[in-house]
């Protein structure tokens, strides 16, 4: 359908957003009619899969990266590339008060706070969980402390939450909808899982211990094609290990536990982490308004190629 009506209309320029596996085929088919094609949100082939590159000089005329060592790697790649600023920079911020937030989540006062963050997918939640609560069962047996899951909104996990419901219950978990960002806005420790989340959780300062787990199928036969020293993203973007990652047999309760409480009992430790989690905010929001910067890259393209007048842009017509 789309390639239908693009035949038919000739956009003056296609914006394709991330999911490589559908785009970077629809951007081929795309540049074959004719339509210039920017995309937002780069394929992660610096990290694997980089027999996407040719595709990519091919179909892509510009490509608007969301972090910052994306630029180089990619315009040394002969690919046309511009660093935005990540997107979360202008949301990722507590919208309740202290109040507002204890009176939905009733936890005692003056106990740190741990937050659980075990991923979005039912399918990952599912697989991290054990070692999640195996890890709060540890720490419940060294310190008091808050432990609060925070689930995303929208009811992806219910089945998984409704699985799990009874030994979350039984280790006192606090379990809290669509409000991530106060959780970890009022958290002393977070663990979470590699992705977006720990950035999120490095935008609000949060000390955190990185851990992910796939199959074991997947991780014998992806393993080795990664080409990153780092698996999270906090890392990558370091440029060095800041936060822990505890990946596939290493993550494991225990493992979970000691570093969760290394952090907990050593006020400095987590000094210093917050100290270079702001070094990596820092650079993921070089750019004041992504938004904004990918707006004005997209304009540039359409008048600076002449693909649109700037009286039909300001309509909102022909892209």
């Amino acid at each position: 359908k789309l390639l239908r009506a693009a035949a038919q209309q000739q956009p003056a320029l296609a914006l394709l957003t991330d999911s490589p596996d559908f785009n970077l085929r629809l951007a081929v088919r795309l540049k074959r009619l004719g339509v210039p094609v920017a995309y937002l949100v780069a394929p992660q082939v610096w990290a694997w899969r980089r027999g996407r590159l040719a595709v990519m000089r091919r179909a892509i005329d510009r490509l608007l990266c969301i972090f910052p060592f994306e630029e180089d790697f990619f315009r040394q790649r002969g690919i046309a590339a511009d660093y935005i600023g990540h997107p979360l920079c202008c949301l990722a911020r507590p919208q309740l008060s202290d109040e507002e937030f204890f009176r939905l989540c009733p936890l005692p006062r003056g106990l740190p706070l741990v937050a659980l963050l075990p991923g979005s997918r039912p399918v990952e939640v599912a697989r991290h969980l054990p070692e999640l609560l195996a890890a709060v069962r540890c720490l419940r047996a060294q310190l008091e402390a808050n432990f609060v899951w925070a689930l995303p909104a929208g009811g992806f996990l219910d089945a998984v939450r409704e699985k799990f419901r009874e030994p979350v219950a039984r280790l006192a978990i606090q379990m809290i909808e669509g409000r991530t960002w106060d959780v970890l806005a009022r958290a002393d420790v977070a663990l979470v899982a590699s992705g977006t989340v720990s950035i999120e959780a490095a935008l609000l300062g949060v000390p955190m211990v990185i851990f992910y787990k796939v199959s074991r199928s997947t991780w014998w036969l992806g393993r080795p094609f990664v080409q990153v020293p780092y698996y999270s993203m906090v890392n990558l973007v370091a440029g060095r290990s800041i936060a822990p990652e505890l990946i596939q047999n290493e993550m494991r309760g225990e493992r979970l536990a000691a570093e969760a409480l290394q952090l907990l009992s050593c006020p400095e430790l987590r000094a210093n982490m917050q100290r270079e989690l702001k070094l990596v905010a820092a650079q993921l929001c070089a750019v004041e308004d992504p938004l904004d910067r990918a707006a004005s890259l997209i304009e540039e393209m359409l008048l600076g190629k002449g693909l649109i007048g700037r009286d039909r842009l300001c309509q909102g017509t022909g892209v």
